[in-house]
């Protein structure tokens, strides 16, 4: 692994160390991740995909997703309307209808490419609810998460070249000014 690559790894330890702290994690969450990989080297996002970053990037993830048993959907870019590879467990589990799409760093992008290579029983689905997400390089997660969707801040704002945004969920809040809530 190369001295560039070693570094992003560390980056990415350290975001998931800054959102251990926050307690962000949990059992069984939902998990969108959308990342652009030309974004982290410092290139215009879709326009310079880098398959050794989506490699690091992948596997930092995966040793987190065993660690909290986490539904893992990596948003795949514009090209496949922002859909989503996970395992058939998880669109089972969740009830996601599963669509006819192979992705690829073309059309897709290198971190969905590398997941429905290297998930077991990887598929693709159309739309999500996750209860947290990472946004890395402004890939748009919004459309995949709850409502309602809040910020999470971190100390590290960038991984990379790419900046970073997190979000977490929470119930909405309705009722009127006679509710209460926990």
């Amino acid at each position: 692994m190369s001295e560039e690559l070693r570094r992003l790894k560390d980056e990415l330890k350290t975001i998931i160390k800054e959102l251990e702290e926050i307690n962000f994690f949990f059992d069984g969450a939902e998990f969108v991740i959308g990342c652009s990989t030309s974004e982290i080297i410092g290139e215009h996002i879709g326009k310079h995909s880098s398959m050794p970053v989506a490699e690091v990037v992948f596997e930092v993830f995966g040793d987190i997703r065993k660690k909290y048993n986490l539904h893992l959907l990596f948003q795949g870019c514009e090209h496949i309307n922002r859909a989503l590879t996970t395992t058939r467990d998880t669109s089972t589990k969740f009830g996601y209808e599963v669509v006819s799409v192979v992705p690829h760093r073309s059309a897709g992008g290198s971190l969905s490419e590398v997941a429905y290579r290297r998930l077991e029983d990887s598929v693709v689905v159309e739309f999500a609810k996750a209860d947290i997400g990472i946004d890395i390089g402004q890939t748009l997660i919004g459309m995949h998460m709850k409502h309602v969707a809040v910020p999470v801040r971190i100390p590290t704002k960038v991984l990379g070249s790419a900046y970073i945004t997190i979000a977490k969920t929470r119930p909405k809040l309705i009722g009127g000014e006679r509710a209460q809530y926990k």
